[in-house]
C-alpha cells in the first residue's frame, strides 16, 4: 500500500553509497543547523524523483525546514537553491548493475551514516515517503520478515499515516485496526518535475517515428503483471482488425523480476502480428525524454488489473494528455469522464477496445489541442503541491505539539 508514514521508530534503512568524508560532513552540517518552527527529515527511499522533489519544494514553500535524505538519482538544482532544504546524499550511487559485494558495502555504509544522522539530527519528525529497497534482501530475509510480522506492525509503530485516497484510509482502519484520527488523506501532487520544452506534437512524433495521422496510444512506465499490458495488446489486436491506423507506444523498462512476463507479452505481440503496430522502447526513459512520448501520443492508456493509485495519470495531465484507465483502485476518482479521459472495465480487452474507439470519436479528441490546456489547468488546481503541503504541515504541527507536551520521547516518523 503506497502510504506515507510517520512513526516513533528509527528510520527505515537501505542500500546506498557516499564518499565517507563528504557523507560525514553532510551529517555534521545537519546537526549544526538551527531548528525551525517545524523541522522534518524526509526519507525518500532514494527513488520516485517527481514525488520526492514536489513534496520537498512544497514543504519548503510553507516555511518548513527539510532534511532531504536522497541519492545521486534524486539530486536536483531545486534541492540546493532553497534555504529551507538541506540535501543529504546519504545513499549516493544506486546503480543496479553493481556486483552483490559492492551492494552490501553500500548498504552497510548507508546504515552507518543514517544512524549517525538520526542520532545528531534536530528534526522532530521523520517522514517516510517510501520504504527502502535492496533487491536481494527484499526477496529473501525481508519477505520472511513480512510474513512473520506483517505490515500491521509497521503501521502501528507510526504516529501518523498519510494516504492518497479515502479507500486507502478505510482499509487501514478496517483491516489493520488503525484509529481513523491517525490517518490523513492528502492529494497526489501533480508531476511537474519532468522538463517541458518548446517541441510540439509534430516534432515529438518525428522523434519516435510516428506518422502525423496515426492514432497513437501510450503505455508508459515500468512493465509488470499488475499493469495488465496483455489486455492492451489484446485490445490492439481487435483494433487492428478494423483499422490499420492505430499505433501503440510502449515506453518503460521491465520491473526487476518480471522478464518472463514481458517475454510472454512479446510472444503475444508476435502471435497477433502486431509488430508493425507497436513501437517498443523497453528501457529506462530519462526525464529529458519524457515529454516526447506524452506530446506525441493522443491518449495514455492505463490497463491495470490492480492498484491503489498510479502516478501515470498525473504525469499525463501535466502535459495535458487525456487518459483511458480501468476501473481499479482510485483511478475512477482521478478521471473526469469526457473531460480528462474515460474509464473501462478491468481485465476486459473488448471493453478497452470499445473505449478507445469511443475516445477517438469524442469531442475530447477532436478538440485535443484546446483540451490539453484545459486538462493542465484543471490538474494544477486540483492536485497542487501547495494543498499537499498545507495538510501535511498541519500533521507535522500536531505531532510536534505532542512532542513538546511530553507525549513523545523521540522524533516522530
Amino acid at each position: 500500500m503506497p502510504v506515507k508514514q510517520l512513526s516513533r521508530e528509527s528510520p527505515a534503512l537501505s542500500e546506498g553509497s557516499f564518499p565517507r568524508a563528504a557523507g560525514d560532513r553532510a551529517v555534521e552540517s545537519a546537526a549544526r543547523r538551527s531548528a525551525a518552527s517545524v523541522s522534518v527529515c524526509l526519507l525518500t527511499g532514494g527513488d520516485d524523483r517527481p514525488y520526492a522533489l514536489g513534496m520537498a519544494s512544497a514543504l519548503a514553500g510553507q516555511g518548513i525546514s527539510v532534511d532531504f535524505i536522497g541519492s545521486d538519482k534524486l539530486d536536483a538544482p531545486e534541492l540546493h537553491n532553497s534555504p529551507q532544504i538541506n540535501f543529504l546524499n546519504l545513499r549516493g550511487d544506486q546503480s543496479e548493475d553493481a556486483p552483490l559485494r559492492r551492494k552490501i558495502v553500500r548498504i552497510l555504509a548507508y546504515y552507518a551514516r543514517l544512524a549517525k544522522y538520526a542520532a545528531r539530527s534536530e528534526a522532530r519528525i521523520f517522514h517516510i515517503l517510501w520504504n527502502n529497497k535492496f533487491e536481494h534482501f527484499d526477496r529473501t530475509l525481508l519477505m520472511l520478515y513480512y510474513r512473520l510480522l506483517s505490515l500491521g506492525i509497521q503501521y502501528r509503530l507510526c504516529d501518523h499515516i498519510l494516504v492518497h485516497t479515502g479507500a486507502m484510509k478505510d482499509e487501514l482502519v478496517a483491516d489493520f485496526g488503525i484509529a481513523s484520527q491517525r490517518v490523513s488523506v492528502i492529494p497526489f501532487g501533480i508531476n511537474n518535475t519532468s522538463p517541458s520544452t518548446a517541441i510540439g506534437r509534430r516534432e515529438a512524433r518525428k522523434r519516435i517515428n510516428l506518422g502525423s495521422g496515426e492514432k497513437t496510444l501510450l503505455f508508459f512506465g515500468q512493465i509488470a503483471p499488475y499493469k495488465g499490458l496483455e489486455y492492451l495488446i489484446a485490445a490492439m489486436s481487435e483494433l487492428a482488425m478494423e483499422e490499420k491506423n492505430f499505433r501503440l507506444v510502449i515506453a518503460g523498462r521491465i520491473k526487476p523480476g518480471y522478464v518472463s512476463y514481458w517475454n510472454a507479452v512479446e510472444r503475444e505481440i508476435s502471435r497477433a502480428g502486431l509488430e508493425n503496430c507497436i513501437i517498443q522502447h523497453i528501457r529506462f526513459i530519462p526525464e529529458t525524454e519524457v515529454e516526447v512520448y506524452f506530446k506525441a501520443a493522443d491518449v495514455a492508456v492505463i490497463p491495470y488489473v490492480e492498484i491503489f493509485q498510479s502516478g501515470v495519470p498525473f504525469l499525463a495531465y501535466s502535459f495535458g494528455l487525456p487518459v483511458i484507465a480501468t476501473d481499479v483502485g482510485s483511478l475512477r476518482q482521478d478521471i473526469v469522464e469526457g473531460r480528462t479521459g474515460f474509464i473501462c472495465r478491468a481485465k476486459d480487452s473488448s471493453d478497452l477496445a470499445n473505449m478507445i474507439y469511443q475516445y477517438f470519436d469524442s469531442e475530447l479528441f477532436r478538440d485535443l489541442e484546446i483540451r490539453r490546456e484545459e486538462i493542465k489547468r484543471y490538474a494544477n488546481e486540483r492536485y497542487a503541491w501547495e494543498k499537499v503541503a498545507e495538510i501535511t504541515q498541519k500533521v507535522y504541527e500536531k505531532l510536534s505539539g505532542e512532542g513538546l507536551a511530553g507525549k513523545s520521547t523521540g522524533p516522530s516518523i
